[in-house]
């Protein structure tokens, strides 16, 4: 959910700097269906915890792979548009450090404790102090002070930053860079 905020703070940005939310109905998005199912999963495997179901752990980490893998097939269906690709690449650094490391993204114990939080293993985060492709797992984290504070990996950023580079040119805020045509852009 965090990584929504960076799209939804580029969707709010949009029109204080010349973007129009109406440019999003021009935009042709191949295999939307994708991510709603890989959406679904997501909250499947790891429902919020006003939901009245708790999901096995090894279901769990089997829909959150699965549910990657749709939405690794809905971005590169999608790479032609601002934004995807960066959020392509983030998506495929998080599920080496996954995959890697036993079907949990690690974060570092260090980084757990700088965002106030305290746990072995939540969800789909397990804390490892030497985990595999260390460069890649979970490392940097939001200070406690910060609401809804987590940890974050190369490739959240790289997601969140693609996300919001996606809801700036698409609005219409930002032009694309120069090597895609507008054509490219929305075809």
């Amino acid at each position: 959910m965090a990584l929504a905020l960076p799209l939804l703070a580029g969707l709010a940005l949009a029109p204080l700097i010349g973007g129009r939310w109406s440019r999003l109905a021009d935009l042709r998005l191949r295999g939307a269906g994708l991510f709603y199912v890989a959406i679904a999963l997501q909250l499947i495997a790891f429902p919020a915890s006003a939901l009245p179901w708790r999901t096995p752990d090894r279901l769990a980490v089997v829909l959150w792979l699965v549910s990657y893998a749709l939405f690794a097939l809905g971005a590169a269906r999608n790479l032609r548009i601002a934004g995807v690709p960066l959020v392509a690449a983030g998506m495929l650094s998080n599920v080496a450090a996954i995959l890697s490391n036993g079907g949990h993204m690690p974060a570092l114990p260090a980084a757990l404790r700088a965002a106030g939080l305290h746990f072995e293993q939540s969800r789909n985060s397990t804390a490892l102090a030497a985990p595999h492709l260390s460069w890649l797992v979970d490392r940097w984290a939001a200070p406690n002070w910060v609401p809804l504070a987590n940890v974050y990996s190369v490739g959240d950023i790289l997601i969140a930053v693609g996300g919001f580079a996606f809801a700036l040119v698409a609005t219409g805020a930002l032009r694309a860079p120069a090597f895609m045509s507008r054509q490219r852009l929305i075809a």
